[in-house]
């Protein structure tokens, strides 16, 4: 019965592209109405269809998302796990709401927690999806050895996704290889440190993808190098992130041939009318109006969006940007970020407590980075083609909440019903693609590789690439009553400043994108960081963290799902072992 329950070790079972795979054979044994045996996907037809099952499940939806909590418990873009937790944002919405999210934002998850068992089986999902690939494949007739490689690097590529989003989440966790299954007796391994198998996925990936592919959503040669450089940055090993970022700048390229660069504009990365672009490395492919009911759209992020006030979204109000990442955007006389906290000394003036129908003027003098004002929306600039931010009007429970909406997976109105699902039951089911990673988030780990070696001159010319980007002037919110200023660093006169500079332009280049806590995490600086931004929100009276406190040790991981440590029994004896201070 545990065995049965265990179902991401169990092959996938497949309407058309999903199998189930019997654990025996027996004359007991009948196939589920409508599914496939293995032998008839052993094929390169059905090998292919194969691969793209396990690409489909980086939407984060799929068998793990569809129970529960919704797809937002599993999205691709980790909204809630890196975002919210690492102190970009708030849960936002009432805190009755989604209330599984709190303790998770409070870095007091347990591991009764039903988002993270949902969380911990969906990813866990795409890894047998993989593994289905490489284990069928080998049944199959009619590859070529070159189509054989090119589906193993692709499929050892989506293994190696899957199992660092489980890896950044949970820790040390169960590697699992398509050499596991119930009738060898090896279906579970103890948690262990993936990283080194993560890494040996990508080298072969990275050796063997082709550096074009006929579509854009698959991954080629360079997405491989771009993930594999960032393995080495979380295993700290910064001589081969250095010189693997060094080729990568030299001769990266899109899917489609595109030389990766940054886009003319920041804002361009998050409009979907603009996905693909060759600020891409590898994104998550949404789309809508196709005939799914918004199945194929960013349904992770559908409660992302202002609640009420003719916004148009339905739905629902949370993940609300916090006092302490608006307050990053505030810059010194050299148009430089407050490397020393004192960001935070005040809050840059909001509408909190305003009603909508109250005045209101909008700050237009303390100097803001231009990126806050597409990152953040703020009562009384303008917001994409919406017209004025109206503040209190958008906002589901600004009391509990906080003034601010988030702007970054929010669509234009313009693009309602293009861009958007018209079947969908909330125009918050969008065709905004996820990027898993983008270039400028490779040009900063590069320059933090590049710092680490001791480069510091390198490590300022690609921080200084994306800052750049940020000051021209064309591309700042128009018509915005704000204060925009921003510099570029002088080279950094020492490694410290290098590390803390790279790090803060990481928070706010790449905020509200699902990095935050991860970073921090590597970074080994989460009780410093976090609970400082505990105390100063507290101050600013977001009292949904009151009494939170990260703790090292402890706080770094989520626990490991108590349901799968159940299911993990072998003998009365459970393989999987909890997480410190759980």
């Amino acid at each position: 019965m545990k065995k049965y329950n265990f179902k991401y070790f169990l092959p996938v079972v497949l309407t058309s592209l999903v199998l189930f795979v019997a654990c025996k054979k027996s004359y007991l044994d009948v196939p589920p109405t409508g599914s496939l045996s293995p032998d008839l996907l052993a094929n390169k037809i059905g090998v292919a269809g194969l691969l793209v099952g396990a690409y489909s499940l980086l939407d984060g939806e799929g068998s793990g998302a569809g129970t529960g909590n919704g797809p937002w418990a599993t999205s691709s873009s980790n909204w809630v796990y890196a975002s919210v937790a690492g102190g970009d944002a708030h849960k936002g919405s009432d805190p009755g709401d989604q209330n599984l999210i709190t303790p998770i934002e409070q870095w007091n998850c347990l591991p009764s927690n039903g988002y993270i068992d949902q969380l911990w089986q969906q990813r866990y999902d795409g890894v047998q999806r993989a593994n289905d690939v490489l284990r069928i494949m080998r049944k199959a007739k009619d590859l070529t050895p070159a189509d054989t490689l090119e589906l193993t690097a692709e499929a050892r590529f989506l293994r190696a996704h899957y199992h660092f989003e489980l890896r950044k989440a949970f820790g040390k966790i169960p590697w699992v290889s398509e050499d596991q299954s119930y009738s060898a007796g090896n279906f579970l391994t103890p948690n262990l440190e993936v990283l080194p198998l993560i890494e040996a996925d990508l080298v072969f990936a990275y050796a063997n993808l082709p550096e074009i592919q006929a579509q854009s959503n698959r991954c080629n040669k360079w997405a491989a190098a771009c993930y594999l450089a960032k393995i080495y940055m979380f295993e700290k090993k910064f001589n081969e992130a250095k010189a693997l970022f060094t080729t990568i700048v030299a001769n990266g390229q899109t899917a489609r041939g595109q030389k990766y660069a940054l886009n003319a504009h920041f804002a361009d990365n998050f409009n979907p009318a603009l996905k693909n672009s060759k600020e891409s490395v590898f994104a998550v492919q949404m789309s809508v109006n196709d005939g799914t009911n918004g199945a194929n759209a960013n349904q992770g992020d559908a409660l992302n969006f202002p609640y009420g006030g003719g916004a148009q979204t339905s739905c629902c109000g949370f993940f609300q940007p916090s006092y302490s990442l608006a307050n990053s955007y505030k810059v010194d006389a050299n148009g430089l970020p407050m490397l020393d906290g004192s960001y935070n000394n005040t809050d840059l003036k909001n509408d909190q407590g305003i009603a909508t129908n109250d005045a209101f003027t909008p700050d237009a003098t303390t100097p803001v980075d231009p990126r806050i004002d597409w990152t953040i929306g703020r009562r009384g600039i303008p917001f994409l083609d919406w017209g004025i931010m109206p503040g209190q009007n958008w906002i589901r429970d600004q009391q509990s909440a906080g003034p601010y909406e988030g702007m970054k997976h929010m669509f234009y109105k313009s693009q309602i019903g293009t861009y958007t699902d018209a079947s969908a039951w909330s125009n918050g089911f969008t065709a905004n693609n996820y990027n898993l990673i983008r270039y400028a988030d490779v040009l900063l780990l590069a320059a933090e590789a590049e710092a680490e070696v001791g480069s510091l001159d390198q490590a300022t010319i690609y921080v200084n690439l994306v800052r750049k980007r940020a000051q021209d002037p064309t591309g700042f919110v128009q018509g915005s009553p704000a204060r925009y200023v921003i510099g570029l660093y002088p080279t950094f006169a020492s490694q410290d400043l290098a590390r803390t500079a790279i790090r803060f332009e990481r928070k706010l280049e790449l905020a509200m994108e699902g990095h935050r806590f991860y970073d921090i995490t590597r970074w080994g600086i989460g009780a410093t960081e976090l609970n400082a931004y505990q105390a100063h929100e507290l101050s600013s009276n977001y009292k949904t963290l009151t009494g939170a406190s990260y703790k090292t040790g402890r706080s770094e991981y989520l626990p490991i799902p108590q349901n799968q440590i159940d299911l993990s029994q072998v003998g009365g004896k459970s393989v999987l072992t909890q997480n410190p201070g759980y």
